[in-house]
């Protein structure tokens, strides 16, 4: 595959992930309105995205894939592996408690910083040095990205500061910034395998949590309406289980950094599905922020591509997508 391709290719993959994770404000506003509760519904949304990267592999490659992939890497793969799916099972408490306490756009706002952390981190490492005009997107994307969320507030009724709530908005960036510099570690691994295990693990985690937070009957409270189970399975499926998989696929193709900005995309869509679907109002701040950040993924995309034809090059990760 010539570089140039492999590049858009994955920079659409990972716009594809930004898009799907976008939808789960709207869902997960959906579920806490028919009364599921943020740990129940986060045990819901991985448990169901494992079930179906499970069905999948097993239909297309047979059940012994799940675990050959896993076994067939070091000890160092396996120990990243694991990790890793401690990592995600702390990003998604700490967001949820962070929900809880704090305005939303204010945790997010914390949370967004990680494309900065992993940019950062990345160049000290000496995995991604910081060219101009990596900076340059990095910036655009990330005032973008502030327009986005703060535009926002101007339509809320009752802005909730809170220190606890805004500092574990910016714990889970470092957490989610830890995964996606951990995640070259696991790189022989399968991304559906690897992504399928962390969601299993995830799902524990949560469920575990929610059981002692609310009980039991929290976490079977949504099978009393099958309309409910419905909107966790899409949510399980295509706000999981399909972004995950293409966001690791992602990192993998093109870089953590680059990765990293175009994920700041996720914030516009949404925006966009709240406007649509619940009636929030879309401000022209947040329309102006959007455009900054799809401005800042032309740029990263125009600059990888005069990178690379002077020479750098784009290839997937060992162990493919």
């Amino acid at each position: 595959m010539p570089t140039a391709r492999a590049g858009w290719l994955g920079a659409l993959i990972v716009l594809a992930a930004a898009t799907l994770f976008g939808s789960l404000g709207v869902a997960s506003r959906f579920a806490y309105d028919a009364g599921v509760q943020p740990f129940a519904f986060v045990a819901w949304r991985a448990g169901v995205g494992a079930l179906g990267i499970i069905l999948v592999v097993s239909v297309l490659r047979g059940p012994r894939e799940l675990w050959a992939s896993v076994a067939a890497a070091d000890r160092g793969a396996r120990m990243a592996l694991l990790l890793s799916i401690g990592l995600a099972s702390a990003l998604n408490l700490s967001m949820f408690v962070a929900f809880d306490r704090t305005t939303v756009a204010l945790a997010l706002l914390g949370f967004y910083t990680y494309p900065a952390m992993v940019a950062g981190a990345s160049g000290l490492l000496g995995r991604e040095p910081l060219d101009a005009v990596r900076v340059v997107a990095l910036a655009l994307a990330l005032a973008g990205m502030v327009a986005v969320v703060l535009g926002g507030l101007g339509t809320t009724e009752a802005v909730r500061v809170d220190a606890l709530g805004i500092g574990l908005g910016l714990l889970a960036a470092g957490f989610q910034t830890a995964f996606v510099l951990t995640s070259r570690g696991f790189a022989a691994v399968r991304a559906d395998v690897a992504m399928g295990s962390i969601l299993v693990g995830s799902a524990i985690v949560a469920a575990v949590a929610s059981a002692a937070t609310g009980g039991v009957a929290a976490l079977l409270q949504p099978l009393e309406r099958p309309e409910v189970v419905a909107l966790l399975v899409t949510v399980g499926l295509f706000a999981a289980a399909l972004p995950s998989v293409l966001f690791l696929t992602g990192i993998r193709w093109i870089g953590g950094v680059r990765t990293g900005i175009l994920m700041l995309f996720e914030p516009v869509v949404g925006v966009g599905l709240a406007a649509l679907l619940l009636g929030e109002g879309l401000q022209p701040l947040q329309a102006v922020g959007g455009a900054t950040i799809l401005g800042a993924a032309l740029l990263v995309q125009r600059g990888t591509r005069v990178s690379s034809e002077t020479g750098a090059v784009v290839v997937p990760a060992p162990g493919g997508p």
